[in-house]
């Protein structure tokens, strides 16, 4: 006898032969899908800055170079990618002590800037190594220094002329001749500047870190000083007269001064209280108070007052008088 044969076993055959191809295909299709991703990342990677591939540097060395010569001076090791080229100048200091750190001018390129002291190291190399030229800069003197030495000068000088002293004025004259009221106020106006001056050094003006080198504080000096000593040999000659409009004139000279004194002032706290907006400097904008209404007109008015002073000190009232005989 014949065996009956089951109709559906070569079809249940084929579909279990299709599902298993299906899923074969399937698995060969996400693999294939897998590879193709895994080569796409890979091709279209972005490149590593040239910062994060000295994150893995443990130190630099930085080559210092003489910007004349461009011979080596010296080589400043284990450096940091945290430090700062202040830290680079503290270790050249260490190792050539006659170049102190505010002395020493860092450029990147022979022609280039001068580096800040907050530049950091880490953003300035290319490779482990990095080559500096180095500048010297000359004597320093810090900012807060130079201003003191400035004003100082000017406030003794003056006394001294004031007083009288025997090398300067003959003492029969000095002696024989009545001093005006107008020189005592004069006096008085002159000390109130620079000791209003040597108060917001101390403790209004915002100085940086920098230096500045010893000729300007030389060149600062002998202006100021040098044109006290003019002022005050005249104003306070024994054979000085008064103003010739007299009182009133004297008055009104006085009481502008002191408003040109207050205004200087106020602008110089507004001055030191600017903001920064990123790398842009605001400058102070006029506020309720009348002496900041020059903001309108100039950026840094406390120059305008100041020349005010002086023109109000000589001219107007104060010292008018003084060539007259």
């Amino acid at each position: 006898m014949l065996k009956r044969q089951n109709p559906g076993t070569p079809e249940r055959s084929r579909d279990l032969t299709a599902d298993g191809g299906a899923l074969s295909m399937s698995h060969n299709d996400s693999r294939s899908f897998f590879n193709l991703s895994q080569l796409v990342l890979s091709a279209g990677q972005i490149k590593p800055s040239p910062a994060l591939k000295h994150s893995k540097i443990t130190y630099f060395e930085v080559e210092i170079v003489d910007v004349q010569s461009k011979k080596q001076i010296c080589i400043v090791d284990k450096v940091p990618p945290a430090s700062t080229i202040l830290d680079v100048k503290h270790k050249f200091h260490k190792a050539c002590p006659q170049w102190y750190p505010s002395r020493v001018g860092l450029q990147l390129e022979r022609n280039g800037p001068f580096l800040k002291d907050s530049t950091s190291i880490q953003s300035l190399a290319v490779s482990s190594i990095i080559t500096l030229y180095f500048t010297d800069l000359g004597q320093q003197v810090g900012w807060t220094t130079f201003f003191l030495t400035e004003y100082t000068g000017p406030l003794l000088i003056y006394l001294l002329f004031y007083i009288r002293l025997s090398t300067i004025y003959d003492q029969v004259e000095s002696r024989k001749n009545f001093r005006h009221p107008v020189v005592h106020l004069a006096c008085f106006c002159h000390c109130l500047h620079y000791i209003r001056h040597l108060l917001e050094t101390l403790f209004v003006h915002k100085f940086s870190e920098g230096h500045t080198p010893l000729k300007n504080m030389i060149k600062g000096c002998a202006f100021y000083w040098g044109f006290t000593s003019w002022i005050a040999y005249y104003i306070n000659h024994p054979r000085y007269t008064p103003p010739s409009f007299g009182h009133k004139q004297v008055s009104y000279a006085a009481l502008a001064f002191l408003m040109c004194e207050a205004g200087n002032h106020f602008i110089n706290v507004a001055l030191a209280h600017q903001t920064n907006s990123g790398n842009r400097t605001c400058f102070p904008s006029p506020t309720y108070n009348p002496f900041t209404w020059l903001f309108l007109l100039v950026s840094c008015p406390n120059y305008t007052y100041e020349v005010h002073d002086f023109l109000l000190l000589i001219c107007k009232g104060l010292g008018l008088g003084l060539v007259s005989r």
